[in-house]
């Protein structure tokens, strides 16, 4: 009579431990890239966001009524914006360039004219490809606010 071999020493046993553990491994590293890369684009306080594009509206309309246009630029990382259409606005510009899918890509500036009316910006990371432009007077009283493609070299409008 042949004696029969231990449990841990055949084939069945540990193919069937394995096939939980291979879930429970999978289902830790799915936890662990959910947490670590969650999604930013989702806004927690949309009813407020809601209420508040009826003001925007408002500043769009003013901006446009007021025949504001601006043509921006990047040359080397430096992004030229310079007003060419409306009431000449004198005052700094609150520019907000938003990455549509990369939340820190995000920046904001303030920038003021230099002697010629160009307004310069030195940004520290590459622009090219897709971003929304966000043009605003220092009052806040008017706004701009488009999706442009950005390459260097070539021009965009915001208007």
């Amino acid at each position: 009579m042949e004696t029969p071999t231990a449990w841990y020493k055949q084939f069945w046993p540990w193919f069937l431990i394995i096939l939980p553990l291979t879930v429970v491994a999978a289902s830790i590293a799915t936890l662990v890239i959910a947490a670590k890369y969650s999604d930013t684009v989702v806004v927690d306080d949309y009813y407020k966001k809601g209420k508040g594009i009826n003001q925007d509206k408002k500043r769009e309309q003013k901006a446009r009524a007021m025949g504001l246009q601006f043509s921006i630029q990047v040359h080397n990382n430096e992004i030229l914006i310079q007003q060419h259409g409306g009431t000449p606005y004198k005052a700094a510009l609150a520019v907000e360039f938003y990455h549509p899918t990369i939340k820190e890509r995000d920046f904001d500036v303030l920038a003021s004219a230099d002697g010629n009316s160009v307004y310069r910006i030195d940004s520290k990371q590459p622009l090219n490809g897709d971003w929304i432009v966000q043009v605003e007077g220092f009052d806040k009283s008017w706004r701009l606010k488009k999706r442009i493609t950005l390459k260097d070299g070539t021009e965009s409008w915001l208007n």
